[in-house]
């Protein structure tokens, strides 16, 4: 379906951040991982992490799940031989499941997405299994790919993190339940090493015992351990929260998001502070982001890498701002559910923003009276760019039609019916 988004002066109200994709995955995965019953309160509900809840079915937990919490009995280092996994659009998902199904005997992950996560490459994590002695066949590192395991050993393994920090968020699920300790080096630069904090806070939340460099370049892992059964609660998301916030800034508004924690560690919490650098009058305290926007913002600079998922909804903002914004360190925005820098900026552009790109970098000359908009936007079947361009159709001169904006379920479903609770005048449409 597709979505009309209307030019809206005003946005005024208060909702509930959603709950974290990235912490819910994560939660799923280790409570699988685990022998016994573990208990997950809050878990996010979007495209994303009922993957992951399918799949660690299929693969043999149980999961019974009411308004609040999931209740999760897991198969330890066990998983069940299955001939299939459909992981959907999930790129994190099939990663770490890459990961843990070297377990397995020989499961195949199937393509089903072919113009999105199918075009996706996956080559690094697939070397650096070989070298734990899993054999993988695959389509020059894309879907669809066959693990064939069952006995993978530890020692030492390299990995590049140079594309995505997902590969080795892969390896440090793995590798605790192999019998040999582990040495794991990252080659090239790290990507998103803000992400791997979160995994590393899940794996010592589980249980699990990681010995990690400063610089997340190097680990040590000792074998034979076990995931213990826990109870865990899903904290606020800061990525989807992240386009809300970026609404209310470029809009006249008085905007409330509750459950966002000010000492999180998701790198997207970073939003918070570009929105003060562009002089947007926000306060964060009690976990509640309060957002008084009055639609003047400033240009601002900005390394991207720490707060990979939040960029598109910064760039949103920028394309308001007075004066030039620069977001640099973003080249793994090319290797996401589509080219979040070629292909957004090519849907801005036709909205009537000013956009440069460079290999690693988005480039916004502002314009505080904003863009003409009455145009058709493609969104490339990705969720960070349907929200994203959402927030530039607020402030369009006519409104802006965006296909496919369904596709915001993937991590956020209930983003529109937000905005609309907040004022925005957005209308599906088939």
């Amino acid at each position: 379906m597709d979505v009309i988004v209307r030019p809206t002066p005003e946005l005024k109200g208060e909702i509930g951040a959603l709950s974290s994709k990235n912490y819910t995955t994560r939660y799923l995965l280790v409570a699988a991982l685990a022998e016994g019953e573990s208990t997950i309160y809050y878990p996010a509900h979007s495209e994303d992490s009922d993957a992951m809840r399918r799949c660690i079915q299929d693969l043999g937990a149980t999961l019974v799940e009411d308004e609040e919490k999931a209740v999760i009995i897991g198969f330890g280092r066990s998983p069940k031989n299955v001939k299939e996994l459909n992981v959907g659009n999930a790129g994190a998902v099939l990663r770490f499941l890459l990961g843990i199904t070297a377990l397995c005997k020989e499961v195949t992950f199937v393509n089903t997405y072919p113009d999105s996560l199918g075009k996706r490459p996956h080559d690094d994590l697939i070397d650096a299994l070989e070298q734990l002695g899993v054999e993988v066949d695959h389509n020059h590192g894309r879907l669809p790919i066959t693990i064939r395991g069952g006995q993978p050993k530890g020692g030492k393994v390299s990995v590049s993190g140079s594309v995505s920090s997902q590969y080795l968020s892969a390896l440090l699920f793995l590798t605790p339940l192999l019998v040999e300790d582990s040495e794991i080096t990252v080659t090239g630069d790290l990507k998103s090493k803000v992400v791997i904090g979160q995994t590393l806070e899940v794996l010592e939340q589980a249980g699990i015992v990681i010995h990690a460099a400063d610089d997340y370049m190097h680990f040590r892992i000792p074998g034979g351990q076990t995931y213990k059964a826990q109870t865990y609660t899903v904290q606020g998301d800061y990525p989807g929260s992240a386009a809300v916030l970026a609404a209310a800034a470029v809009t006249d508004s008085d905007v409330t998001i509750r459950n966002l924690a000010e000492d999180s560690k998701q790198g997207e919490r970073a939003i918070i502070d570009v929105l003060k650098m562009m002089k947007v009058p926000l306060t964060h305290e009690n976990h509640n982001v309060r957002v008084q926007g009055n639609g003047n913002l400033q240009a601002v600079e900005f390394d991207g890498d720490t707060a990979t998922d939040a960029v598109l909804a910064m760039v949103a903002a920028a394309v308001f701002a007075k004066g030039t914004s620069r977001f640099y360190n973003v080249e793994n925005l090319r290797y996401k559910e589509c080219d979040r820098i070629t292909d957004y900026l090519n849907e801005l552009r036709k909205a009537g923003a000013n956009v440069e790109e460079r290999q690693a970098e988005i480039i916004v000359h502002g314009r505080p009276e904003g863009v003409e908009g009455g145009v058709e936007i493609n969104a490339h079947y990705d969720h960070r760019v349907i929200m994203a361009l959402t927030v530039v159709g607020l402030r369009s001169g006519k409104p802006l039609l965006i296909k496919d904006a369904h596709h915001v379920a993937k991590s956020y479903p209930q983003y529109f019916d937000h905005l609309k609770a907040l004022g925005a005048d957005v209308q599906w449409v088939k």
